[in-house]
Order: structure tokens, then C-alpha cells, then sequence
């Protein structure tokens, strides 16, 4: 098995999940008129695919016992393409609807499995220079997937935007098919979310993991409104943020795997969650001071991705050694702690959105602190099993 052909494959595959609500977003504000309903009916769209993936994440993990890694993963990529392609002939808004529940679910395979497969790959060092790898290039989705979705919107209509995920969900199907496929993640037949959920060390790395990144997309949900509807800007605001931030979190998180072979992963992870909880700190001052300038909150933006990309890598794989041996599940639940922050802290935060850049800075610092928290306080890895 090709190593490098096999890694650039899973990274791929997780992409085409990640793309799943960006590639599309252009396209929600025509839907109503191609196909009926409402605005507030389009954005269901979104919010059924980000359903249907949390659900997905819980099946998959537990289907990880009893189906191979290999088949569960090509599997989920083939019914991802028929399922895009199903999307672009939907009738109905309501159609659409429901497709894109089932589409999410489906398509949340391969960032369930990602993780193990990349552990089974490589050796501890190589596992965490991958998942650094990996967490680069799945950053630069969020950021170029919706200019990508404009662009075949103009070309095509809202159709082409599903027809180009499907095709792209069943060439990597394909190849990986022709290819060899990937290798069985570790699993437990006696593993359960429960227990994962009722141990102190995974939860360790988990929460900590989800909180710190969770913090940090709630901040950048809510400052295109800020930049344009509060503080009198533009989106060309929000880019210059964006691209500043995943350049900075690019640079750490593949310098975090020579940072470790110097430190100690535990140092490095507590360093980047306390880096990124001063830059969210700075932003919570400086908005509170009354402060709107895009040069000062991209500043302050920096150490937030610096410290993710520094802990991110040994973080998440450290919580994957954590699930001792159910890798499937520990990585669904660590992502399921993600969407699940990221909502909260977008729902709680969104009617003092037109407030600027306060509630927005204050939500992240405090999912920062209780990330922080999580280190103080629970169990590290080895610290109550020593066979771990």
C-alpha cells in the first residue's frame, strides 16, 4: 500500500464532507425560486446536512465494530455521490430537504475514520505530522469552497454545484477501489460511546480539542455581520481575517510535530490552548474598549489559530489513543464535541450579533477558559492506566 497515495485519498474524503456545506451555500438563496418555498425554508438545506452528519458520526462509529474500516469507507463515498447526484435532480424543496439529512449522514464516513486510518498508517510521530497535514488542507476548504460554489453557480446553476461533489465523492471512491482501499482502523468489540463519554482521560483530550476549535469558528460565523452590518465594512474584511488566520494555523500546526520531539506533546497542547486563549482574550479587551479596526482584529486573531495549529495535531491524536483501541468512536465523538460547540456558541451568541465584536469574543474566550479547564483538571493520557 502506498502510503503517501493512500493518505492524499482520506484527506480527499474528508474534504468532500467539509465541502459538503460550503460548496453549497451560493447556491441556498436561488433555491427558493428554482424549486419553491421560502428563504427560511433554503436554509434548512444547511441545517439538515449539518443533522444528518451528526447522526452519521454515532452510526458510523458504532458500525466500526462490525464492518470493515475499508468497506464502510468506500461505501460512504459511493452513496455521498449518488446522493449529491440525487440532490441536483430534486423536485422539490422538501425533496431537497430530505436528501441532504441523508447526504450528511452518509457523507460523515470518512472523518470518522480518518483519524485511525492515518494512526494505522504511520508510527506516533508520522501519525501526527499526517493529521497536521491533513488539518492544513481541510482548513483551506471553508475558505475556498464557497468561491468554488459562486464560480459553478455562474456556469451552471444551483445543479452543478451538487453534480461536481458527486462526481468528485465518486472519483476518490474509485480510486481508492482501484487502489487497495485503506487499512482496518482499531476497534473493541466491548467499546460504547458511554464509555468514552465516562472516561475522564479521553474526555480530556476531547472537549479540550472541540472547545478550543469550537471557540474559534463561533468567532468566525459571526464576523462577516460584525465587519459589514456593525462596523461598517466589507467581506473583503472577513478575507483578510481568514487568510491571516489559516496561513498563521497552516505554519503551526506543521511545526507542532518538531515541537513535540522538543517539548513533550503535553506541553505543546497545554501551550496552544493557553496561546489561543490570550489572543481570544485580546480580542474580548479590545472589543470591550470599543476597538473596530481590521488590522488590530486580525492581529489578535493570529495567536487564537496559532495556538490550534500548535496543539491540534498531538490533541486530536492523543484523544484517539485515549479511546484505547475504539478509534472509530473516539473520532465521532471528538467532531460530534465540535459541531455541537460550535452550534451552541452560535445560537447563544446570535442575538447580540448586531453588538459587534463583544459577544462574539467573549463566547470564544470562555470556551477557551473551560478548554483550559479540562487540562487542569481531568486525567492525562497514562496518568491512571499506565498500560495506556
Amino acid at each position: 500500500m502506498n502510503r503517501a497515495l493512500t493518505l492524499s485519498l482520506v484527506v480527499g474524503s474528508t474534504i468532500i464532507g467539509l465541502i459538503g456545506t460550503d460548496l453549497i451555500l451560493p447556491a441556498v438563496p436561488q433555491l427558493p425560486e428554482a424549486l419553491g418555498g421560502d428563504p427560511a425554508l433554503a436554509q434548512l438545506v444547511l441545517a439538515a446536512y449539518i443533522g444528518g452528519a451528526c447522526a452519521g458520526l454515532l452510526a458510523f462509529g458504532a458500525l466500526g465494530d462490525r464492518v470493515s474500516t475499508n468497506r464502510l469507507f468506500i461505501g460512504s463515498l459511493t452513496l455521498a455521490a449518488l446522493l449529491s447526484f440525487a440532490c441536483s435532480r430534486a423536485p422539490s424543496i422538501e425533496a431537497l430537504i430530505g436528501l441532504r439529512a441523508v447526504q450528511g449522514m452518509v457523507v460523515s464516513g470518512p472523518a470518522v475514520f480518518a483519524p485511525g486510518i492515518v494512526k494505522a498508517l504511520f508510527d506516533e510521530r508520522g501519525a501526527m505530522a499526517a493529521i497536521g497535514v491533513l488539518g492544513s488542507i481541510e482548513a483551506l476548504g471553508p475558505a475556498l469552497a464557497p468561491i468554488a460554489g459562486v464560480v459553478l453557480l455562474a456556469f451552471g446553476g444551483w445543479e452543478l454545484n451538487f453534480e461536481v461533489m458527486a462526481g468528485v465523492a465518486g472519483m476518490v471512491a474509485l480510486l481508492l477501489l482501484v487502489s487497495g482501499g485503506v487499512p482496518q482502523v482499531s476497534r473493541r468489540g466491548v467499546g460504547s460511546f458511554t464509555a468514552l463519554l465516562r472516561d475522564p482521560v479521553f474526555m480530556r483530550y476531547a472537549m479540550s480539542q472541540a472547545l478550543v476549535l469550537g471557540g474559534l469558528l463561533v468567532f468566525v460565523f459571526g464576523m462577516p455581520t460584525v465587519f459589514v452590518r456593525v462596523n461598517g465594512g466589507s467581506l473583503t474584511d472577513f478575507i483578510v481575517m481568514q487568510v491571516c488566520g489559516v496561513t498563521t494555523f497552516i505554519i503551526a500546526a506543521n511545526s507542532a510535530t518538531k515541537a513535540v520531539d522538543r517539548f513533550g506533546a503535553e506541553r505543546v497542547i497545554a501551550t496552544g490552548t493557553w496561546v489561543a486563549a490570550a489572543g481570544a482574550a485580546g480580542q474580548f479587551l479590545y472589543a470591550l474598549s470599543g476597538g473596530t479596526s481590521v488590522l488590530v482584529i486580525t492581529a489578535l486573531f493570529i495567536p487564537v489559530n496559532s495556538g490550534l495549529g500548535l496543539r491540534g495535531p498531538p490533541g486530536f491524536f492523543r484523544a484517539i489513543l485515549a479511546s484505547r483501541g475504539d478509534d472509530a468512536r473516539g473520532s465521532g465523538l471528538v467532531i460530534l464535541f465540535l459541531l455541537a460547540t460550535s452550534a451552541i456558541g452560535t445560537a447563544l451568541v446570535s442575538p447580540w450579533i448586531e453588538k459587534g465584536t463583544i459577544p462574539l469574543a467573549g463566547m470564544a474566550l470562555a470556551f477557551h477558559l473551560v478548554a483550559g479547564a479540562c487540562l487542569l483538571m481531568l486525567p492525562k493520557l497514562g496518568a491512571t492506566n499506565p498500560t495506556v
